[in-house]
Parts: structure tokens; sequence; C-alpha cells
């Protein structure tokens, strides 16, 4: 009889399991070109909050004026 596997079986399968990192550790910066270029690409967004608490992201140029 054949075993069907969800498809994130077959990847555990084929793969091994996922790599996680020591949770603790601290977040390391390298200050590379993509995490500058990251930066950039981040400081056109604002968040804002909605009346039930969800945040999300805006553009800056898509607000208006008076908010930026």
């Amino acid at each position: 009889m054949r075993q069907h596997l969800h498809p994130s079986s077959w990847a555990r399968f084929l793969f091994g399991p996922a790599s996680r990192g020591d949770y603790s550790a601290p977040v390391i910066h390298k200050h590379d070109e993509f995490e500058t270029a990251s930066e950039a690409e981040l400081a056109g967004f604002e968040v804002e909050t909605d009346a039930h608490g969800h945040h999300y992201a805006v553009r800056k140029e898509d607000l208006p004026k008076e908010q930026v």
C-alpha cells in the first residue's frame, strides 16, 4: 500500500528537518549592502493601527500630506 504524504512531509523527507538556530542568540547586523537596501526599502513605509488594534504598513507616498 502506497502512503500519501503531505507536501511538507515530503520536503522534510527529502531535505531533512528545518534548521532552527538559537532563539536566545542576539540578531547579528552585518551592515552589508543587503541590510542597507532593506533599511532604505522599509523607510518608505509607515506602520498604522486600525480601531481593532491590527497593525499594517502603508507607503508614505499614499498617506495624506498632513500625516507624513
